[in-house]
């Protein structure tokens, strides 16, 4: 028998197989560990996921009219949106952006014109990554090592080297396919993650709806919506609308947060994308307008993928806005203003562009008509009337004689007068001063404080001025010693208990109060300010100064907002009213009764009694109107070259005299004459004449608490019509 061979294993054979029983010992404990001790945590984690809360816009409240007419509300439209994840690459999202490029069109001009530089370069460098990094050098990378940057500032240092060598050529190199997945692209970047951002909204073709339906399974994050757009039911299709300087603008989805208010809004819940009022009544009343955002809670895994969505709270429109505007009553006044402006509008008076006529009830504060025109050449070179309603409140002017009632209350105020006080008017002669005298130069004779009013004495208010600034008699030739200081201090502070020289309140931003508080170096200033011709005023303050006359002696507010309603159930449909705007008083006159009621006497004569400068030209006595004309003498500001002596043709008044309901005020800027012109005057009559018409038309029908529907305006069109008729 043979003897068998023997097998030998050597020692670092044993060695190596008993370290790799020792390994696969470690790896087993390693994975009880693990699987037996944290399995529990381990598997919590794979599950964990996160809740989102997001908000989602809702259309904003509407603005009515007090007789119930809407004037700007919410048009639907079909919008196509993204909602980006929280974890995705960028090259995913641009390959989504080429699908949808290859569906829908995103190329007009305002989309190819919102691309910006910086959205170009982003754009040259994602499609061409190893070009843009070979634009820095091992030099570059080398320098900025040296400074010893955390990864984050390095990579912020490379990527604004590479934006500064990216050059104009190869920006401008995209084709037209290409800027348009930029412009969707864009889009889609923009806002936050887990919020529907708008792609388009703008022209979205049934067509384009439903390819995007058919294909949402290849496009993750982008569906289709009901958008909403601001518009104007009064606006015509030269893009004219009445009032809309004053109704204010919204910012677009494009725009969202204004950049000065953002961090604001943002604090109190507001999405950078969100749309918001940017001017005037959308901006004062964003509160109210804005609505209830409707709240998503997102449940996302660890991917940052959407598992589960659940509505925390149902979203609310806004609540509607009823303003104490009459649209009806806005229009005719537009009307008759553009009229006369256009009648007068000729080579002789190159001046004359504009006229501005506030409406308002005296007693309540609220505002029915702001009526303002523009006279500008448009791109043809044609003249055509534009809205300016702001320069009710924006725009201030010397207002004359119209100020003459606040002058006498100030001379009884003061004691320099008393009711019935006899003055002497003729030419007043000062020592190195040309003459004062009133219009008709001879003068008037000895005449009363109710005569000077209802003939427009000068000169009874210079002489009422000297004795507030100390002076009590007039000496011919003599020199005027009147204390300017004190004389302009009494006066302004009287002034102001009637709104002239300060702010009136009303619910807008941006209201000036004019030019005024300078004390002049000459003492005849002093008798100027006496008639209105050296502070400015705004025809705002110049109604709430006649309506303080004619209320007895009450400044009130002025207010555009008469009821805040909340949302009916349908959109044509008023809801309830949530708050009614009540008349507010900012001060009383520091007057006696008895006196604000002989001012009032005086007021009356102006346009009712043979002689009173208002009587030839306001022709509707049966209204039973008083108010005071005016006329000043002011250097010209306005637009064209040169600064000439011009007349401002003012008017303010109140109907009826014996129980005020409306008060107006017409400022009529820059005319080269005073003298047989007075479109004041007959555009204060026919507004006159217009208010009182549509309050017989309508009868009992105007109580606008009332009201539960919503017109439309075209109502407005069918109801004139059957006027005419």
């Amino acid at each position: 028998m043979s003897k068998k061979k023997r097998v030998y294993i050597p020692i670092r054979m044993n060695i190596l197989f008993f370290i790799v029983f020792l390994l696969f010992s470690l790896l087993i404990f390693r994975l009880g560990i693990v699987q037996i001790v944290y399995g529990d945590t381990y598997k919590n984690e794979i599950k964990k996921t996160q809740d989102v809360i997001i908000s989602i816009p809702v259309p904003r409240g509407q603005i009515i009219d007090r007789n119930g007419y809407l004037i700007v509300g919410n048009q639907p439209l079909n919008a196509i949106t993204y909602t980006r994840p929280q974890s995705i690459e960028t090259e995913q999202i641009l390959e989504i952006a080429k699908k949808l490029a290859g569906m829908i069109n995103k190329k007009s001009e305002e989309d190819i014109k919102a691309i910006t530089e910086r959205d170009r370069k982003d754009f040259w460098i994602l499609k061409h990554p190893k070009e843009a990094q070979a634009k820095v050098s091992p030099l570059d990378e080398a320098m900025l090592k040296k400074k010893k940057l955390d990864k984050n500032e390095y990579d912020k240092e490379i990527y604004q080297l590479i934006l500064k060598r990216i050059t104009k050529k190869e920006i401008q190199s995209f084709t037209e396919k290409e800027l348009e997945v930029l412009a969707i692209y864009r889009e889609m970047m923009s806002g936050y993650p887990l919020s529907p951002q708008i792609i388009k909204n703008k022209n979205v073709t049934k067509e384009e709806m439903a390819i995007i339906a058919e294909n949402l399974d290849v496009l993750p994050g982008v569906n289709t919506m009901t958008d909403w757009d601001r518009y104007n039911t009064y606006k015509q299709e030269n893009g004219y609308a009445p009032l809309a300087s004053v109704l204010g603008k919204i910012t677009t989805s494009k725009e969202g947060l204004p950049r000065e208010l953002a961090n604001y809004y943002e604090a109190i819940g507001y999405s950078r994308n969100d749309r918001v009022g940017k001017s005037y009544l959308e901006y004062q009343y964003e509160e109210i307008l804005r609505g209830q955002k409707e709240k998503i809670n997102n449940v996302t895994n660890k991917q940052g993928n959407v598992i589960e969505s659940n509505v925390l709270r149902k979203g609310k429109r806004g609540n509607d806005l009823i303003l104490s505007v009459d649209m009806e009553l806005q229009q005719k006044v537009e009307e008759i203003i553009s009229r006369e402006i256009m009648k007068h509008k000729t080579a002789s008076q190159p001046y004359l562009d504009r006229a501005f006529v506030t409406v308002m009830n005296p007693n309540t504060g609220e505002i029915l008509a702001l009526g303002g025109k523009l006279l500008e050449a448009d791109k043809t070179g044609n003249n055509q009337m534009v809205d300016f309603a702001l320069g009710n409140m924006i725009t201030s002017y010397s207002m004359g004689s119209t100020v003459k009632a606040a002058t006498v209350l100030t001379g009884y105020q003061t004691g320099a007068i008393a009711p019935n006080t006899y003055l002497e008017d003729r030419p007043l002669y000062f020592k190195d001063t040309k003459k004062k005298s009133s219009w008709n130069t001879s003068g008037f004779g000895q005449i009363n404080d109710l005569y000077a009013l209802k003939r427009s004495s000068n000169v009874y208010m210079f002489l009422t001025a000297m004795k507030i600034g100390g002076q009590q008699t007039y000496i011919p030739n003599g020199p005027l010693y009147i204390d300017k200081v004190e004389a302009l201090k009494k006066f302004r502070h009287n002034f102001a208990q009637f709104g002239l020289g300060v702010k009136t309140g009303i619910d807008l931003p941006g209201e000036q109060i004019g030019y005024g508080g300078a004390i002049p170096d000459e003492p005849g200033k002093v008798l100027d300010f006496a008639i209105g011709q050296y502070d400015t005023y705004t025809p705002l303050q110049l109604v709430q100064y006649i309506s303080t006359i004619a209320n007895g002696g009450y400044r009130i507010q002025p207010h555009l907002a008469k009821e805040i309603r909340e949302p009916g159930e349908h959109m044509s449909e008023l809801g309830p009213i949530i708050q009614e705007i009540s008349p507010k008083i900012l001060n009383k006159l520091d007057m006696k009764t008895e006196w604000i009621e002989r001012v009032q006497q005086g007021l009356i004569s102006v346009v009712n009694e043979p002689l009173g400068t208002g009587y030839g030209m306001i022709k509707n006595k049966q209204f039973k109107i008083a108010g005071k004309t005016g006329t000043a003498q002011a250097q010209y500001d306005g637009p064209k070259a040169g600064h000439p002596m011009l007349w401002n043709l003012t008017f303010a008044g109140y109907a009826p005299y014996d129980n005020p309901e409306v008060a107006i005020s017409v400022v009529v800027p820059w005319s080269v004459t005073d003298k047989n012109f007075s479109p004041n005057l007959v555009i204060a009559d026919e507004v006159f004449k217009a208010y009182f018409d549509l309050k017989k038309n309508r009868g009992e029908m105007e109580n606008s608490t009332t009201i539960q529907t919503i017109k439309k305006q075209t109502d407005t069109t069918k109801n004139e019509e059957t006027t005419k008729e």
